[in-house]
């Protein structure tokens, strides 16, 4: 109770935490952006989702700790976790497209474990970031501090929503990827190569991961076991939003990163990512009410 007598006391506090978790949000938008294409598109629930996320932090921080500045961390970090995501692909994901939604989660679940067992045997268990470089911003009479990075993880949200949705309505792959998302079959019978759609989806997936981690390294902390938080919110975000929704995952990421601000702040930093797990429970009950009581209205 503490804490919330300085929120109703201090307002600033509230104005400080509400511009933290939105700008923090849009590093989960950023991430769920992927998996509610890869679901719309494959009918695959990706558990290794966070995981790819920490893989680009980890590029971003090798790079940084050859003397590369971090920022230059988000192209190379996308780019490479595309490259990844091919080939996880081609090695694993297409022997489970068009089965059954459990088979596709169990095998993405082992995926998972061995990411988080090379990460860890490659990069070490510690915690670990990487400086932006970029400051801070001071707002309200240097009431209020923003760091840089989180304003330029906000841009590369709308920069990437942007280009997904173009890269979607206006190129022939875009194209193919959205038929495809609405009738696999038919888009095989008009000649539609389903298989390298379900590739490059997966792999925009890993890409687009890929950049969300090379913002978290400079924002917070990684280490090899922390993806899971990730998918969880990504997972969380999608569901709230809807599959090809783009302003919706936007809309459900900020207001989970503004959620989870001032939960941490209220009921204590320990407690924030077992917040977000409480959170999607009650996401899902409510979920299936009315989804129940649609089917109800059905009958």
């Amino acid at each position: 109770m503490g804490n919330l007598e300085i929120l109703v006391e201090a307002p600033i506090f509230s104005v400080q935490l509400l511009l933290d978790g939105l700008l923090v949000g849009a590093i989960f938008a950023l991430a769920a952006y992927g998996m509610a294409l890869l679901w719309g598109v494959m009918n695959i629930i990706n558990i290794a989702q966070g995981d790819f996320v920490i893989l680009g932090g980890y590029v971003t921080l090798t790079l940084y700790n050859a003397g590369i500045p971090a920022l230059a961390g988000v192209p190379v970090a996308a780019i490479v976790l595309f490259g990844v995501g091919w080939v996880i692909y081609r090695v694993v994901i297409f022997r489970v497209v068009d089965r059954d939604l459990f088979i596709s989660i169990l095998a993405t679940f082992g995926i998972s474990i061995l990411l988080q067992q090379l990460m860890d045997q490659i990069f070490g268990a510690d915690i670990q970031s990487a400086e932006s470089g970029l400051g801070t911003l001071f707002l309200f009479d240097n009431q209020v501090t923003l760091g840089k990075v989180k304003l330029v993880a906000f841009g590369t949200v709308l920069v990437v929503g942007a280009a997904l949705a173009i890269f979607l309505k206006k190129s022939r792959m875009g194209q193919a990827i959205r038929a495809t998302s609405q009738n696999a079959r038919a888009a095989r019978i008009m000649g539609i190569n389903t298989d390298r759609v379900y590739a490059m989806t997966f792999a925009l997936n890993a890409a687009v991961c890929g950049a969300a981690g090379a913002l978290v390294v400079m924002t917070w902390v990684i280490q090899p076991f922390i993806g899971l938080a990730y998918t969880i919110r990504s997972f969380m975000i999608v569901v709230v939003a809807g599959l090809g929704n783009i302003a919706g995952v936007v809309a459900a990421g900020l207001g989970l990163g503004a959620a989870e601000q001032f939960a941490a702040f209220l009921l204590g930093a320990e407690f924030q990512i077992g917040f977000v797990f409480a959170l999607l429970v009650v996401i899902l009950l409510l979920r299936n009410a009315v989804l129940k009581r649609k089917r109800q209205v059905l009958k």
